[in-house]
């Protein structure tokens, strides 16, 4: 049975540039050009993935978004022509699962919808990440890398078993302070930059040009997994 994607987007062009990239992707496709018929077909399609524009004629994108992750935990990329940083940290701490600007490239959207698809699992199903030669056993609490034990303090661990958990996606800086050190330190940026510093230097090989910590300028972090898999 083939994977469904809705699209909820009100230009037809947008739609079927889409339509057309899902399909060869093997997925089950279906369209609405406004939020409420969008906020409808998910309830009735049941979908794996969802991309959501924000400039919708009768609602805005991010009133759907709230309301879809009241019953939904489908993940969502967000299209919009809108590129303003306060706009893509809205629909990110909203329940988005990423963002991309228009125009796009098909290619790129493709890759983004696979990570954003990798992210669903279960958090209890993972038990090893594997990302290159790099090793985290979240039942044992053990970390390696190129088979060598990497010690990290607690924070660090947190830290790093949060971006485990959330392959691909872009993880803003006001989620993670809030996961890690509560609601009370959202503004505290400063703890988590010092943190992320001192995590790439004990897991990235080339902490200066880091491949697995991406800094999403502004926003926050993405963790780019590299051949990454679990073991059950």
């Amino acid at each position: 049975m083939k994977p469904v994607a809705v699209i909820i987007d009100d230009e037809v062009q947008i739609r079927r540039l889409l339509r057309v990239a899902l399909e060869a992707e093997n997925y089950q496709v279906h369209e609405a050009d406004n939020g409420h018929d969008g906020l409808v077909e998910i309830a009735n399609r049941k979908p794996v993935v969802i991309l959501l524009d924000l400039g919708l004629p009768d609602m805005d994108g991010l009133e759907v978004l709230k309301r879809l992750r009241e019953w939904s935990e489908a993940p969502v990329l967000v299209l919009s022509v809108r590129d303003d940083e306060a706009g893509k940290i809205a629909a990110l701490d909203a329940g988005a699962e990423d963002y991309v600007t228009k125009p796009f490239s098909t290619p790129e959207l493709l890759a983004r919808l696979r990570a954003a698809q990798r992210k669903t699992r279960p958090e209890e199903e993972v038990s090893i990440f594997k990302s290159s030669d790099l090793i985290v056993d979240l039942t044992a609490r053990v970390v390696t890398r190129a088979g060598h034990e990497v010690k990290l303090t607690a924070t660090e661990y947190v830290l790093l078993r949060l971006f485990v958990r959330h392959p691909g996606r872009v993880l803003t800086h006001r989620y993670i302070l809030r996961e890690i050190w509560g609601p009370k330190s959202e503004e505290h940026r400063q703890y988590l930059r010092v943190y992320v510093t001192h995590l790439r230097q004990k897991i990235e090989v080339d902490p200066a040009n880091p491949r697995l910590i991406k800094t999403e300028s502004g926003i926050g972090y993405r963790f780019h997994s590299v051949d990454s898999n679990s073991d059950q």
